[in-house]
């Protein structure tokens, strides 16, 4: 359990929140992370008459074993119709069948991206408002607008003050992150 773990909940090649998701990860330096795609993760469509006639995917397991071991999550979201992408969901919904603590008590920091001024903001807020429910720490969270105006592939947040907002929810994540390290060390 020394890992974080980092993915960018889309299915796009070029997801921008994976781009987004590599650079918090990155930030966490000395901590290693864990990068996924989740197309590495790709199910049939959850029902529960398909996990009855077919039972739970080994990709599922795999996913969630993933979560289990990691130290904390960062995920950035993408927003698909003022959701989740569908990627994304499926696989929120088959882990939720193995373990109804889907992120395992894990210490979050979600984000989200997008090149519009809204930045995908209302997916940002279901899944802050949904994954606390099931947390008893405070989710850091952020979103970052106009992505290909304020991020560069070599310099990460372009903007000053965004630059500055996402460095305070770092560091709460990082101070969760270090709580539970020390907590299992002890």
């Amino acid at each position: 359990m020394s890992k974080l773990l980092a993915f960018g909940a889309s299915s796009s090649k070029n997801s921008k929140n994976k781009k987004l998701a590599s650079y918090v990860a990155k930030r966490m330096a000395p901590k290693e992370a864990i990068l996924v795609d989740l197309n590495e993760f790709e199910m049939p469509i959850y029902s529960e008459d398909r996990e009855e006639e077919t039972g739970i995917p080994d990709k599922a397991y795999e996913f969630k074993k993933l979560v289990n071991e990691s130290i904390g999550i960062i995920i950035s979201l993408a927003e698909h119709n003022g959701s989740y992408t569908s990627a994304f969901k499926n696989i929120y919904d088959w882990i939720s069948v193995i373990e109804k603590t889907v992120w395992s008590n894990k210490p979050l920091i979600l984000l989200s991206t997008s090149d519009g001024q809204n930045a995908g903001i209302t997916v940002l807020q279901t899944a802050v408002s949904r994954f606390s429910r099931q947390s008893a720490l405070e989710i850091p969270h952020f979103a970052l607008p106009k992505f290909n105006e304020n991020f560069s592939d070599t310099d990460g947040i372009t903007d000053k003050k965004l630059s500055e907002e996402l460095d305070k929810q770092i560091s709460i994540f990082s101070g969760q992150v270090e709580n539970l390290l020390n907590s299992s060390n002890n």
